[in-house]
């Protein structure tokens, strides 16, 4: 949608007038014990016109960085716009927050699911009537995730390749990392795209863990964003970006060679030279011990955190090629 103008937002067939706040609840469906299950959405809109920015989180129920983000937002009350319509909803999948489960009750993964069906599965049913009647009214989307299971994941904001529009966006919101990442096929950044808008997907932390660093990385790139797009009120500031962000336009997995417990010797955002000593695979008995090295010079973006790892589990993602180092080599 273009910029909206003085008129009433008509949500959830809820009328909000510009200047007021509603809380609205997006009910889709019940617990098996009869119990209505109840999506809160907080609704902030100023009475000057301007565009309507939708920020979300807990698309995955275990993901809790992205919830305290933009609870963060909302306590701070800075979810009240200068201008314009902010729409924050904390938790999408309210049935895996409530299991601290990724999937929903039905096992199936929201963002694999949209734009969803009318009658599909429950988690199919909830992404079809979010991309109906809460999507379209955006212009921007922040959405808010974290790294699987054990792995931790460096603050970064993911866009597609060849995008400047949203490249551009990403240097505002000023992650440590820009990682280029494909659209995956019935995700809701992929949807946002077909409906033409512009969406950053935040990733940091990992699973059931609230980092303090994560979180402030989050909440410092939607200021800017909000800052960038004259939507922040006069009396809140934007942290200055102290660093450009590092673009990594291409990135690949290290996959674990052996079996046993796992010892990580570097810490994530790490820029390492190849052949670097990256963690150690020794079996319970103290027979075995397998040094895991760099492949190539890049950044760690990624760190498996699990104490035991299986042969050809993922344990630590690499950047390949970064415009960064790049564009220093040219300098030199």
């Amino acid at each position: 949608m273009a910029e909206e103008t003085n008129n009433d937002l008509i949500l959830l067939k809820t009328k909000i007038a510009p200047g007021e706040s509603k809380k609205l609840n997006f009910s889709i469906a019940k617990l098996y014990t009869g119990t209505k299950i109840e999506i809160p959405i907080l609704v902030e809109r100023a009475i000057e016109p301007g565009p309507t920015i939708l920020i979300t989180a807990g698309i995955h129920g275990d993901e809790i960085n992205g919830v305290e983000v933009v609870r963060q937002l909302i306590a701070k009350k800075m979810n009240r716009p200068k201008r314009g319509t902010i729409i924050c909803i904390p938790i999408l999948n309210i049935f895996g927050f409530l299991n601290a489960q990724r999937e929903f009750p039905d096992g199936k993964d929201l963002n694999r699911k949209f734009p969803g069906t009318k009658h599909g599965s429950l988690a199919s049913r909830v992404a079809y009537h979010f991309t109906k009647e809460i999507v379209p009214h955006a212009d921007y989307c922040l959405d808010f995730h974290t790294g699987g299971a054990s792995r931790f994941n460096a603050a970064q904001i993911r866009i597609e390749p060849n995008n400047e529009k949203l490249l551009a966006l990403a240097e505002v919101f000023n992650p440590p990392f820009i990682v280029y990442s494909s659209l995956l096929r019935k995700s809701y950044r992929a949807t946002c795209n077909k409906l033409n808008i512009p969406t950053l997907l935040f990733e940091g932390g990992k699973s059931l863990e609230s980092d303090k660093q994560i979180a402030k990385h989050g909440m410092d790139g939607i200021v800017r964003i909000l800052a960038h797009l004259d939507m922040l009120q006069d009396i809140f500031k934007a942290s200055k970006a102290e660093e450009k962000s590092i673009i990594v336009e291409k990135s690949k997995w290290i996959r674990a060679q052996r079996s046993g417990l796992f010892h990580v010797k570097i810490p994530c955002n790490k820029h390492v030279k190849k052949g670097e000593f990256l963690a150690t695979i020794t079996d319970p008995y103290g027979t075995m011990r397998h040094k895991v090295l760099s492949p190539n010079d890049g950044y760690i973006i990624n760190v498996n955190q699990s104490p035991i790892i299986h042969q050809g589990d993922a344990i630590f993602h690499i950047s390949t090629e970064n415009t960064a180092i790049q564009k220093e080599e040219e300098e030199h």
